[in-house]
């Protein structure tokens, strides 16, 4: 696959670090299947992909991408417990409505979660804010009137909600323009990438 891809979704390369080889996985909201065919060629994965729109049906076909045509808002009722390894919800977070349900449906199909979502808490978004207007950015490109994000959130506001969902958080990755964010995380990175698990 051509390297224009991770230069565009550098959260793709984070996801594959995180899965073995020859691992079985679900993509929710899998928009054109990118990522789903980039594990494919990296990882080895089988697994399939979720979306709703009629765009990305076709564009997953001509990415030899399994997928399956739904609305994630209603659950995941046709996948059995336990049939993933991992189940991704990539940069689709922050557009869900039952974004909680959904976390928790994630963990009982898959036996580990991987979510990646922009960070509200960015500074750049707090400085926009600050200036009297909604952020619109590289990670954010929506208008306030037409974008499809309704949960936008900062990385303390995730990880609160896995406390809350007692989900055990395994791994952080934060990034800002591609490049890792160790210091600061919350004020410094533009895109978060969290891997997690039920609580024992």
């Amino acid at each position: 696959m051509n390297t224009s891809i991770i230069e565009a979704r550098p959260d793709f390369a984070a996801i594959a670090a995180w899965i073995p080889q020859g691992s079985s996985v679900l993509d929710l909201g899998c928009g054109d299947g990118s990522l789903l065919r980039y594990l494919r060629e990296t990882r080895d994965v089988r697994g399939y992909g979720v979306e709703i729109s009629d765009e990305g049906i076709e564009a997953c076909i001509l990415n030899g991408v399994n997928v399956i045509q739904s609305n994630l808002e209603s659950g995941l009722s046709g996948f059995e417990n336990g049939s993933f390894d991992y189940v991704i919800l990539s940069q689709t977070l922050q557009a869900t409505r039952h974004t909680a349900p959904l976390m928790q449906e994630m963990l009982r199909v898959g036996r580990e979660g991987i979510v990646s979502f922009p960070n509200f808490g960015y500074w750049q978004n707090r400085l926009n804010v600050m200036r009297g207007r909604m952020p619109v950015s590289e990670d954010l490109p929506y208008q306030w009137y037409d974008t499809p994000n309704v949960h936008l959130c900062t990385l303390d506001d995730f990880e609160i909600l896995c406390a809350h969902l007692s989900i055990r958080i395994l791994g952080r990755h934060v990034m800002a323009g591609g490049s890792d964010v160790l210091v600061m995380p919350n004020l410094r990175g533009s895109t978060a990438v969290y891997r997690f698990r039920r609580d024992a």
